[in-house]
């Protein structure tokens, strides 16, 4: 194992009777990094958590967290923070009493609580009941007690299940600032355009097998990038497709517009040629594929 890795697996299995929740998944979580881990509901990705955290025991294959065997969870769990599911509160309590009541049963200084709700933005509601609370702020509120150890490694799955918007923005920020700070964060979600934004790490799950595990950067660099142009006149698409051609770029009619496989930087040289050839464009956007759609093209035909 690589001691850049916080978390790294070779072969994990999980199988309940003829059905493989998790299937020989084999990645690395590197240290101080976000680690997006991607797949839609059933994929996975709970079972891996579940076995990274010792609740549940591997079928087959292997597994170090924070540099220890995931068969010795004693000796890495207490540098680990955890929510693998909506964190579980007293309503009545504010959110300052919920934090001092875990730091007591798990013998972390009270002064913990504080630097805390400080933190993940609950300062001025520290003393607000936990039912007055946000969806939002619950969340926070439950990365706030998983962060009481003080740990190296935060394990998340779907943080940002339920949110609206903001609550989406509030955590995304809190995720990516902890990092910054030097936790490693896993987060799994299978919101994949939120992912996309905070997550320097992608593993990729689709049916308990893993079909990436990389740099955000290098996914998304794989995929090539469009310029999509619509004109007046449909009729007109087929000679875009000529000129095009004839700048050594590919292209095809989808959906009333010519999409051509280029740097958004080339879209402007395309106007020029266009415009050059007599035609007016209605409309010229660049664009990369997101996450979202690359997680998609990658995933379309595996079963």
């Amino acid at each position: 194992m690589s001691t850049s890795s916080a978390i790294s697996v070779t072969g994990l299995t999980k199988r309940y009777g003829e059905r493989l929740a998790l299937d020989h998944a084999t990645f690395d979580v590197p240290k101080g990094s976000v680690c997006g881990f991607v797949g839609p509901n059933g994929s996975g990705k709970t079972t891996t958590i579940r076995m990274l955290l010792s609740l549940i025991t591997p079928t087959d294959g292997s597994g170090t967290v924070l540099g220890e065997k995931i068969s010795h969870p004693e000796k890495y769990l207490s540098r680990v923070g955890a929510m693998i599911e909506g964190p579980a509160f007293y309503p009545a309590l504010s959110g300052a009493e919920n934090l001092k009541m875990l730091a007591t049963l798990g013998g972390f200084p009270h002064e913990r609580v504080g630097e805390l709700l400080e933190l993940v933005g609950l300062s001025d509601r520290a003393k607000s009941k936990y039912k007055q609370y946000s969806l939002g702020m619950k969340q926070r509120l439950g990365i706030a007690a998983a962060l009481l150890p003080k740990p190296e490694l935060l394990i998340l799955d779907e943080p940002t299940n339920g949110l609206d918007p903001a609550g989406i923005h509030e955590v995304r920020t809190l995720l990516r600032s902890l990092a910054d700070g030097g936790i490693t964060v896993f987060v799994s979600s299978h919101l994949l355009s939120e992912l996309e934004q905070i997550s320097d790490h992608l593993v990729m799950l689709r049916e308990g097998k893993m079909i990436f595990s990389g740099a955000t950067e290098a996914l998304l660099a794989a995929q090539q990038p469009t310029v999509i142009a619509r004109t007046l006149n449909d009729s007109d698409l087929p000679r875009l497709i000529e000129i095009a051609k004839s700048a050594g770029h590919e292209g095809v009619i989808f959906d009333g517009a010519v999409h051509v496989i280029a740097n958004d930087d080339w879209a402007s040289e395309f106007n020029t040629l266009v415009f050059a050839q007599g035609l007016t464009l209605a409309s010229l956007t660049a664009v990369r594929p997101t996450l979202e759609e690359t997680f998609f093209e990658m995933t379309g035909d595996t079963k």
